[in-house]
């Protein structure tokens, strides 16, 4: 007959045993939820470490009340920009006591899905929402159970955001060229209309800023130097819409001297197209994209720095001051502070940050050359 061996599972009831003292208090000094004289909690310190006690992750959740689970709902979530935000939010999370769940998003239907049903206490304490602007419903949803929200990379009136300005961004791209002699400028992007519902895309406000550096600069605007990919926002890389947008731009009568990405991947793919029909980047072709992803740097991409990961540090770190002051409160009058009175607290100090967004100089660009495209 085999032997079995037993596990001995310690429990706050033999801390309290052996300490001497009520399993209330040995609670206290777990969760630091009430004073505890210096002399009680190191006895109680002394029976912990002598019975290596480890409390349960489901006992101390239910007696906080709380998850210790943070949902973070992001589309397409393998996308270079995403990733970089969401190492930012991973980064801080990593050093809190919470864990955190991502909720991927990669149609109108799961969005919708996500936004109605992750936004409840029973299955988070806070939620941050990347990329994505909150519509009438949705405000409706990540409002129901009055959970703190922080918006990454958009952004709304009722609610924290952490966000860039893309129109600041563009126009700086393009007065670059502007500078380096080009008037010849086209744009390439992505949807101004997204089937997840965005209230505005990135390339639509990137397009608005490429319109006005123009403007401003007293340079023509040319509909046929504008090419909107429609297919970039059901997440495919769609590398050959990009190249058949560059072909055409450069097979055209007036074909520019520089081009605009709204995204460095788009950006690589016009590179990619160029030198396929024999350009030179960027002595026939400069080339500027938007993102600064970690590739950018590798092929030598002039780009917009939108500070991607700070702007997902920031959300997270936003959050987590969110729930301590939630947390605080609630201590200081020694209830369940009514989360629609801090709600209502919270929204009069809705705070909207904006991250930097800057040039970065690299190979892709150069100064107008005296010369003919010739396309083969």
């Amino acid at each position: 007959m085999k032997n079995t061996a037993t596990v001995q599972i310690t429990t706050i009831h033999d801390v309290a045993k052996r300490a001497g003292v009520a399993t209330a208090t040995v609670s206290r000094v777990l969760n630091n939820t009430a004073p505890v004289s210096d002399s009680t909690r190191k006895i109680v310190q002394t029976a912990i470490d002598e019975l290596n006690f480890v409390p349960s992750p489901n006992a101390r959740k239910l007696s906080w009340g709380k998850t210790f689970t943070i949902a973070c709902i992001v589309p397409f979530f393998t996308r270079p920009s995403f990733v970089e935000r969401l190492r930012g939010i991973v980064g801080v999370f990593e050093d809190s006591d919470y864990d955190l769940i991502v909720y991927n998003v990669e149609s109108a239907h799961r969005r919708a899905q996500y936004f109605n049903e992750v936004p409840r206490p029973d299955r988070c304490d806070g939620v941050i929402v990347v990329s994505m602007t909150p519509n009438d419903n949705d405000v409706n949803a990540l409002k129901r159970f009055n959970l703190p929200v922080v918006l990454v990379d958009s952004h709304h009136p009722q609610f924290h955001s952490i966000s860039e300005d893309s129109e600041e961004g563009a126009a700086k791209a393009v007065n670059h060229l502007i500078e380096l002699g080009h008037n010849k400028i086209a744009f390439i992007g992505g949807p101004l209309k997204d089937t997840l519902n965005f209230e505005a895309t990135s390339s639509a406000r990137r397009l608005k800023g490429y319109k006005q550096a123009l403007q401003n600069a007293n340079i023509a605007f040319k509909d046929d130097y504008v090419c909107v990919d429609n297919n970039f926002a059901i997440g495919s890389k769609n590398g050959n819409t990009v190249k058949a947008f560059t072909l055409q731009l450069m097979h055209s009568n007036h074909p520019p001297t520089a081009i605009f990405a709204a995204s460095d991947f788009q950006a690589m793919g016009v590179m990619q197209a160029a030198r396929s029909v024999g350009l030179r980047v960027p002595e026939d072709l400069s080339v500027v994209g938007y993102d600064d992803i970690e590739l950018a740097e590798h092929l030598s991409l002039t780009t917009i720095n939108q500070s991607l990961r700070l702007s997902g540090e920031r959300g997270a770190t936003l959050l987590l001051e969110t729930l301590s002051i939630l947390s605080n409160e609630s201590k200081k009058e020694n209830i369940s502070l009514s989360h629609q009175s801090f709600i209502d607290d919270y929204a009069e100090k809705v705070i909207h940050e904006k991250v930097p967004v800057d040039l970065v100089l690299r190979a892709s660009t150069a100064p107008l050359l005296d010369r003919q495209h010739i396309v083969t």
